[in-house]
């Protein structure tokens, strides 16, 4: 059904009649008179974090939300993700995403409102629990976003699917949504946009990259096998330590010495646990990597050559081989975002018409991971784009003088951008980009 709705729509773009795009500054009006509403949850919801797989009372409370603008609103899919459908005549089918979970980090930023939530997490480890990605901020700009588009529906025609989707932080809630067939239960989308906060801009800033954006990433875990002993006969053992010393320093030349420095890889080992006592050379030492790239080419060179040294390693150091280095690649793969060109462009063009050329600024490829790069992969056809929404109070940035290397990163427990601004502006962006889109064709 959904297929033949989506023919239907297409063969209409071309009927659809054309809009006027929002003037400078013709938003603000009614995006600050949503305002207080959209901090009060804001607040609400950093207040109340939850973790990856676990956000039942967060998807319930933007359920409610948005069913209240006349959505038709479905919930469970793909876990805790939200699927929120408005039609409103021929055209476009555009999916506007927010993500919903928070992350294992214990919050200092002192704010009146800050999280003194507590779980235990997969691991069964108890944790502090933080919005520290500023999941917090998009989902309350997604409410904010539905409501303006809700409130110029006579502006615009097409059919508008909103999601909120869960385990954004592990990279598995697209994915999820998808396998719970996000793409056959629903009208499949020809456009998605989403937004994340930055904490390398100024608040209200708007970043855009075209074409890759965001990295492959993977997780990595090498089990380094040895023969243990006594401390003080390190000749009766075959020593993992050392051996996974050795792996740790060898692996760097993936990077430095195996990949054109025009491309971009990163290969850090982010975790190293051995032994239990001074004296005792232990059986084994893992090692837990996060590997990143932009193609699938070097995202493959990369894992094949952790395999490589780490065997070539074991064998230099005369490890049995019923006893050689174990790699896992963790089924926690998070594929490379790539924003289409077309679509990045003419919504640049779009946001520099409303908001200025001071504050759109062209921005470089992060190597961080976000599976928002997911729902167009999985959808060849399908235009996307995803762009940052600067975060950093201002007073903040002239004081760093705009190195953001002397600032809170996201996923730091310091991290709290400024809502007050961040917010209106990745609402007036989200709505200029949607109706780019659904006002145009």
């Amino acid at each position: 059904m959904h297929i033949i709705r989506t023919a239907i729509a297409a063969l209409a773009l071309f009927a659809a009649p054309a809009f006027a795009q929002p003037a400078p500054g013709a938003l603000s009006p009614a995006i600050d008179a949503d305002m207080p509403a959209l901090i009060a949850l804001y607040r609400e919801l950093h207040a109340n974090p939850e973790l990856s797989g676990a956000e039942v009372r967060t998807s319930a409370r933007l359920a409610r939300e948005i069913r209240r603008l006349g959505f038709t609103v479905t919930t469970g899919v793909g876990g805790h993700g939200i699927v929120a459908v408005l039609e409103n005549g021929p055209g476009p089918v555009l999916l506007l995403r927010t993500d919903m979970d928070a992350l294992p980090v214990t919050e200092q930023t002192g704010l009146a409102f800050a999280s003194r939530v507590r779980a235990t997490n997969e691991a069964g480890v108890e944790t502090g629990v933080m919005h520290a990605c500023g999941h917090d901020v998009h989902m309350a700009a997604w409410i904010g976003t539905a409501r303006r588009l809700v409130a110029l529906r006579a502006q615009w025609s097409g059919t508008l699917v909103m999601i909120a989707q869960p385990a954004e932080e592990t990279g598995s809630g697209a994915r999820a949504m998808l396998a719970d067939g996000l793409y056959e239960r629903f009208p499949r989308p020809t456009h998605a946009f989403a937004f994340h906060d930055s904490a390398a801009l100024p608040a209200g800033v708007i970043g855009v990259v075209s074409g890759p954006m965001a990295a492959n990433v993977d997780s990595i875990d090498v089990l380094v096998r040895g023969v243990g002993g006594h401390g003080a006969y390190p000749h009766t053992t075959r020593d993992p330590i050392v051996l996974a010393s050795r792996i740790v320093t060898s692996l760097q030349t993936l990077v430095s010495r195996e990949t054109n420095p025009l491309d971009s890889a990163v290969v850090t080992v982010g975790s190293f646990h051995a032994g239990s006592k001074h004296n005792i050379i232990p059986d084994e030492a893992r090692l837990q990597l996060t590997v990143r790239s932009f193609s699938a080419e070097t995202r493959q060179r990369l894992i094949d050559g952790i395999r490589r040294i780490a065997r070539g390693e074991a064998i230099a150091a005369d490890i049995p081989e019923d006893r050689m280095p174990e790699v896992t690649v963790k089924d926690e793969f998070t594929p490379v975002t790539i924003n289409s060109e077309p679509l990045t462009q003419e919504t640049s063009a779009a946001f520099r018409a409303y908001f200025g050329d001071a504050r759109v600024r062209d921005v470089q490829p992060v190597m961080g991971g976000e599976d928002f790069g997911r729902y167009r992969l999985d959808g060849a056809d399908i235009q996307s784009m995803l762009f940052w929404v600067g975060g950093v109070p201002q007073a903040r940035w002239d004081e760093a003088q705009g190195d953001p290397t002397r600032l809170p990163s996201t996923h730091s427990p310091f991290w709290a951008p400024d809502a007050e601004t961040t917010i209106p502006a990745a609402i007036a962006a989200m709505t200029v980009a949607s109706l780019n889109v659904l006002a145009q064709r």
